[in-house]
């Protein structure tokens, strides 16, 4: 089943006088439980399409499904609603809360949707576990690591257990042993059944996906394959 399918996609940004077109007629589909990387140099539309993938903006022109719904042209408020439901965001530098703990920065995304604190404090303390935090649900971002801090990112992306995950550059801010373990993290969660997008600079991360989508001057130029391990 695709989870992701779009078709002529389009996203033009208007500069006083000038049209600038950052993604020119992308068509891709990624089925459920895919590991993606999204590659290209500065200005070869990686963030734009990150952005509508992400229901963050919305197409000048084309179709985007997600799960089957046509979210080409849902108002701000039917995106955000789509957001908090069905997409997962893991970014470069964690966008952590430092008011909050381990636990509450995982449970937030819950409390949107209305889960019950009961409910929402269990499932938050399962996923800390589940990425190598259980030792740390009371610390607060400041007094974690980098590494562990893109661990809870990680996890406050599974709360909602999205349709896709969405990961912008996630060992960008790292050392290479913590970028690894992240990477451990994500190669895991593709293992479960997840489907992963992942923007990525880095050719090393792109080899670890099924396919890699190489981006120029807007449009996709190449489709590599890779053997998974």
């Amino acid at each position: 089943m695709a989870v992701v399918h779009i078709e002529k996609l389009c996203k033009t940004y208007q500069l006083g006088p000038v049209q600038l077109p950052a993604l020119r007629e992308v068509d891709l589909e990624i089925e459920q439980g895919q590991y993606i990387a999204i590659m290209g140099p500065s200005g070869s539309g990686k963030s734009t399409l990150l952005n509508l993938l992400g229901c963050l903006d919305r197409p000048t022109s084309g179709r985007y499904w997600l799960g089957g719904k046509d979210v080409s042209t849902l108002d701000d408020n039917h995106l955000s609603l789509i957001r908090g439901k069905r997409i997962g965001f893991i970014f470069q530098s964690y966008n952590l809360i430092g008011q909050l703990n381990v636990i509450e920065n995982i449970e937030l995304p819950m409390s949107y949707q209305g889960f019950s604190e009961e409910r929402s404090i269990e499932r938050a303390g399962k996923l800390a576990t589940m990425v190598g935090l259980g030792d740390r649900f009371k610390h607060r971002p400041r007094e974690l690591s980098g590494g562990q801090q893109q661990r809870v990112a990680i996890a406050r992306a599974l709360a909602n257990d999205p349709v896709i995950i969405l990961a912008d550059e996630p060992t960008g801010n790292l050392d290479s042993e913590s970028g690894a373990e992240i990477l451990s993290i994500l190669d895991d969660l593709h293992q479960r059944g997840k489907t992963l997008i992942i923007v990525t600079h880095d050719e090393h991360i792109g080899t670890r996906a099924e396919r890699t989508i190489h981006l120029l001057d807007g449009r996709i130029e190449r489709v590599e394959y890779n053997h998974r391990r």
